[in-house]
């Protein structure tokens, strides 16, 4: 009996085959690739622009508040909340490549 995982299709692809192993492979550093991304994008934002450059940044305005102190209050949230949106469309788009390529070489076999 061979090991099988069941994809969106409801079909069965053989995870012994190495290129559906590949696929896979590529499929989950694509995903940690973006997440890494994503995040390190949050982190400047949230701690470096609204802590650790505040200061610099205050030299600036926005609407008539400091820069520092906008990424601090509303900055931050607002590049996370467009963080989670690129994550969704990004993963949305991956995701029909990767099943894609699985249908691919399950038609190919």
């Amino acid at each position: 009996m061979s090991e099988s995982k069941p994809d969106s299709s409801g079909t069965a692809s053989d995870l012994r085959d190495p290129r559906v192993v590949e696929a896979i492979d590529r499929y989950w550093r694509k995903n940690v690739m973006l997440m890494i991304v994503l995040l390190a994008i949050w982190a400047f934002v949230g701690l470096g622009c609204g802590v650790l450059l505040a200061d610099w940044l205050n030299r600036f305005h926005i609407g008539g508040f400091p820069l520092g102190f906008w990424f601090a209050q509303q900055g931050s949230i607002v590049v996370f909340v467009l963080l989670i949106l690129t994550y969704a469309v990004v993963m949305n788009r991956l995701d029909r490549a990767h099943h894609e390529e699985l249908r691919r070489l399950r038609e190919g076999d």
